[in-house]
């Protein structure tokens, strides 16, 4: 019984911790109410790895980890649209990342233009972009062998990831979710990316049947 009531409780700190790392903007519905089609951009990646590392293999890595998280999150997505009617569509990453390239865009300086000059280049509604910040390489695994002290030590924490989306139109940040990383985050990036979206995904704004039960 009591161990019932230990993982009750883990559970529910879990989701209101989860609720407080969540912000909607009270304008979304009107800001939102035409969109169609989302694009989901690399994220920007800032390592401080433990081992040292030249500079440029650093730009590299971190682009790599970038990248990542992009691609986990489509995937993300693409699973989940066969399974919930949200109310927006993405733009496959593939054709994202092609036409950033065609107009001079790279991960080096995405980051140097607004929302509203990406989503007109990309023809979409509204942008899915983020920061991570790590002090491993997610995208290559993390540590299986681990005890309940490194939770205590501060061995267990990666790093911080956070997702956000922008509309198109305003530039206006309509929705944001950050979450800390660590060993129970998940062993890679499409782990970490599936457990956190779906814990955020209680949240998730563009989830047609949560907002028609809301409204």
């Amino acid at each position: 019984m009591k161990k019932i009531v230990f993982v009750f409780v883990l559970l529910t700190s879990a989701l209101v911790m989860a609720q407080k790392n969540i912000y909607e903007s009270i304008r979304f519905d009107e800001y939102t109410e035409h969109h169609e089609i989302l694009a989901i951009i690399p994220f920007i990646a800032h390592l401080e790895l433990k081992k040292s590392v030249d500079h440029d293999d650093l730009s590299v890595l971190a682009k790599k980890e970038g990248y990542a998280v992009q691609n986990a999150l489509e995937t993300y997505f693409s699973r989940r649209k066969k399974r919930k009617k949200f109310n927006v569509d993405f733009q496959n990453i593939m054709n994202t990342n092609a036409i950033l390239t065609q107009n001079n865009i790279n991960y080096d300086n995405i980051d140097t233009y607004t929302t509203q000059e990406l989503c007109k280049i990309l023809e979409v509604d509204g942008i899915i972009s983020g920061n991570l910040n790590l002090n491993i390489l997610l995208s290559e695994g993390v540590p299986t062998d681990f005890s309940i002290l490194d939770y205590f030590s501060g061995n267990a924490n990666y790093g911080r990831i956070g997702v956000k989306i922008s509309d198109g139109d305003t530039g206006k940040l309509l929705w944001k979710y950050e979450n800390e990383i660590s060993k129970k985050t998940g062993k890679n990036t499409t782990e970490l990316i599936d457990k956190m979206m779906k814990t955020a995904s209680r949240k998730f704004p563009y989830d047609r049947e949560k907002r028609r039960n809301r409204n």
